[in-house]
């Protein structure tokens, strides 16, 4: 047994075989299996609930109850940034500060005594199945059975069965994504769904929101499609290396390749986006007011809109004219219009970057509008609303309008751009100067906002909320920004509707974007407010994308040189130009680097454009009779 017990010691100390391992006494673990904190003193209860949808698959939802409740109505978001952090804003035994967060009109909801209800949607944090972003409804792009229609349904009929301390009326809510999501509850809905708000709602992806504007792409949202699908619980974070974005995409060149360089190619939603960057049957499909335009209007729907959103301007406003005009009653579509930015009506609304409106125009909001209709809708023993159809907050004036509808009554009223960097409303006449023109060089694009250029981000101090309120007087300086400005106004000029762009314009290119923007021009000196003294206020402003100018799905090259008609829609506006103030319009050919560069040679995808395809081009803008260039304006008659 000697030689072999020392053969065995010589082979475990070569490492040939593994040693014993040594034996120590148990030590048991201070940290209980399952720890039940003591809640008693809280005057909420909290309940932390997988439901089962159709499918099997479970989502992971958060129920909080206030101490004592009975018979009350049911708050519901449904989200893909995390039920556990919008319910976990801080540690206190009270409701209100752990909802003192994103998506939280926290006022109503724990003055109100609503059960509030927060879902994970499927595929993201603690909810089972498969992510897709905007997950379209079951049908040609959704192949299973399940979509966000049913999956809301399923958890509503879950709530009424086994929250007992509800009415059974539940009232859905949320913002930008989350605000896509009560528009998708709409499609079949339960019939303990009394109430809808979307705000500030994705709506239509290509058209106007997140992804695109008339074709020009967003890239600045690259970091966001990366961390929202790169991983379930959004733990992969884009890197930069660099302070100022516009020095990170004009670095890379293309938007494609910058993804490339981030390894993007493995993200589902970001392969869809590079094989789809015209406006064909997968953006139409998804497009919320297309769908909900052709279904029945069953639930009362508050929409919510920011007039300076900067993310989702468009989406809002497609809804109310998708849906009012099947709201026959007048009683199931009504609108809300605030002077804010992206989701700011659950914030402080006492101004917006160098705005002040002297009160708190979301406050007013929750308190005067969103508690009494939800109240109104979901309570047992509401009074009677009388919530406005249009709550409008007019721009200029600072102050709140009750309207039977929107728009109302406006004459289109053309605001000519003329020779000499003129605006005025009177047609050109033969004998001035037929165009101006600049030189558009994709080495220099036209920043969006003083640099550095920060990237999108409401943490840290960023600033990316308030740039759609950003004084516009460095880019009336540039010499690759035409300028048209009207005399001083002597009387209050009102709009309220879409002002409506119509551009006769060439390029020496075979490609080109314009950014057309309507500007306010406030008095050299403001009394009473000095730093608002010569501010340049954009009122509305966007960006079309010239290879659309002919058809949105099938792009074409533009013939260089040939003065050619674009017209397109700008963001609504419901504002007042004071006497004293004058009224400007800025065209100009990049965006930078909140849009992707034209190159200004027609390429068939421009998300993969090379260095040599990006040119010069010099853009004109006619102003002659029979070419005349103006914006639209819905001019409001004086009362």
């Amino acid at each position: 047994m000697r030689p072999i017990r020392l053969s065995a010691l010589i082979l475990c100390a070569a490492g040939l075989l593994p040693a014993q391992a040594p034996q120590y006494p148990n030590f048991p673990s201070e940290t209980p299996a399952k720890f039940q904190p003591s809640t008693s003193s809280f005057d909420y209860v909290k309940r932390d609930e997988m439901i089962a949808m159709r499918d099997g698959v479970k989502l992971h939802t958060i129920i909080l109850i206030p101490k004592g409740a009975r018979r009350a109505p049911m708050l519901l978001t449904r989200t893909p940034y995390s039920a556990k952090e919008l319910t976990g804003h801080a540690q206190s035994p009270h409701l209100g500060p752990i909802l003192q967060g994103y998506d939280n009109a926290v006022d109503v909801i724990v003055e109100g005594g609503y059960i509030r209800v927060v879902q994970d949607i499927r595929g993201k944090y603690g909810s089972e199945g498969d992510y897709v972003m905007n997950r379209a409804l079951s049908g040609s792009q959704n192949p299973t059975p399940v979509d966000h229609a049913t999956d809301t349904y399923d958890t509503i009929d879950w709530l009424v069965k086994n929250v007992p301390e509800s009415n059974g009326k539940v009232g859905i809510l949320g913002i930008s994504y989350d605000g896509f999501l009560p528009l998708m509850a709409l499609v079949n809905p339960h019939p303990a769904l009394k109430v809808s708000v979307p705000m500030n709602p994705m709506v239509d992806g290509w058209m106007g929101d997140d992804w695109f504007h008339n074709g020009a792409f967003r890239q600045q949202n690259l970091p966001y499609i990366y961390e929202q699908q790169a991983t379930r619980g959004n733990d992969e974070k884009w890197w930069s290396g660099h302070l100022d974005d516009y020095n990170l995409y004009m670095e890379a060149g293309s938007a494609g390749e910058l993804a490339q360089r981030h390894g993007m190619e493995q993200i589902g939603f970001w392969r869809k986006i590079l094989a789809h960057p015209a406006y064909d049957s997968f953006w139409r499909e998804q497009a919320m007011d297309k769908v909900l335009a052709a279904r029945p209007l069953v639930v009362p729907t508050m929409i919510v809109h920011s007039l300076w959103d900067q993310e989702d301007i468009y989406g809002a406003i497609a809804v109310w004219k998708a849906l009012k005009p099947k709201d026959t009653n007048n009683d199931k579509v009504f609108l809300v219009m605030g002077p804010w930015h992206h989701g700011q009506e659950i914030q402080d609304g006492s101004s917006l970057g160098a705005l002040n409106f002297h009160a708190d125009t979301a406050l007013e909001f929750r308190q005067n509008v969103l508690r009494p209709f939800l109240d109104h809708y979901l309570k047992d023993d509401a009074p009677a609303s009388n919530v406005a159809t249009v709550n409008a907050f007019e721009t200029g004036t600072n102050k709140w309008q009750k309207l039977a509808t929107w728009p109302g009554a406006s004459k289109p009223t053309p605001l000519y751009l003329a020779a000499d960097g003129k605006a005025g409303f009177t047609a050109p006449v033969a004998g001035a100067a037929a165009y101006d023109e600049y030189v558009s060089d994709p080495a220099k694009p036209v920043p969006f906002r003083a640099r550095p250029s920060q990237p999108v981000g409401y943490d840290n101090g960023m600033t990316w909320p308030k740039w759609l309120v950003d004084d516009q007087r460095e880019a009336s300086g540039r010499t690759d920004v035409a300028v048209f400005v009207s005399d001083v106004l002597k009387e209050p000029l009102k709009i309220g509707g879409e002002p409506k762009v119509n551009l006769v314009a060439s390029t020496s290119g075979t490609d080109s974007d314009w950014v057309v923007k309507l500007i306010d021009v406030y008095p050299d000196q403001v009394a009473g407010e000095p730093q608002m003294g010569g501010y340049q206020l954009m009122v509305s402003a966007d960006i079309f994308r010239g290879r659309y100018r002919e058809s949105l799905e099938t792009p074409k090259a533009i013939t260089p040189g040939q003065p050619l008609p674009y017209r397109f829609a700008l963001p609504t506006a419901n504002h007042v130009f004071l006497p004293g103030h004058r009224l400007m319009v800025q065209v100009q050919s990049s965006w930078f680097p909140l849009y992707d560069r034209n190159p200004q040679t027609f390429v068939q995808n421009i998300f993969w454009a090379k260095p040599e395809d990006y040119k010069k081009a010099t853009q004109r803008i006619y102003h002659a009779p029979g070419q005349a260039s103006f914006v639209e304006l819905p001019v409001v008659p004086a009362r």
